[in-house]
């Protein structure tokens, strides 16, 4: 099974709520999911982790940063993509803070345009009582260990 490295990113505000986005699957072997995620993704040949979380925060927000700073939480497990097959997926995350709710969708390749249907700055009292699915299921414990004191 490939593994597919990817980078993500607990964007935070400055009330302490975390940027996450809504997929909705309308087609392919991911058809009728619906669900919200992090922004972030697959790094590309050559890259480093670090360099895809800045390229992600640039093209999935709008936000520039020089620099992310180190991974705050990984995880390890089975993902299957949208055309179907089926990998090993590694995540390493990154904590951001964002000053401004304001975000920009002119990075966003078609694949995400087609399939990122809102976006929630969720608050942890959110996050807790929610029924909706939320990537990763660890979200809570991830912000509680990474958020700056």
């Amino acid at each position: 099974m490939r593994q597919r490295k990817s980078a993500r990113l607990l964007v935070v505000d400055n009330d302490g709520r975390v940027l996450l986005f809504r997929f909705i699957h309308r087609s392919g072997a991911l058809a009728g999911q619906d669900y919200w995620a992090t922004p972030g993704g697959g790094l590309e040949e050559g890259e480093t982790f670090h360099d895809a979380a800045i390229r992600e925060l640039r093209e999935e927000t709008g936000l520039i940063r020089d620099t992310v700073g180190e991974p705050v939480a990984d995880r390890e497990f089975s993902l299957q993509m949208p055309d179907g097959e089926c990998v090993s997926a590694f995540e390493k995350y990154y904590l951001v803070t964002s000053h401004d709710a304001t975000l920009s969708r002119l990075g966003w390749t078609p694949d995400e345009s087609e399939v990122i249907a809102d976006h929630h700055w969720w608050s942890r009292d959110e996050l807790m009582h929610t029924t909706e699915i939320v990537w990763p299921e660890q979200i809570l414990q991830m912000l509680a260990t990474a958020a700056p004191r």
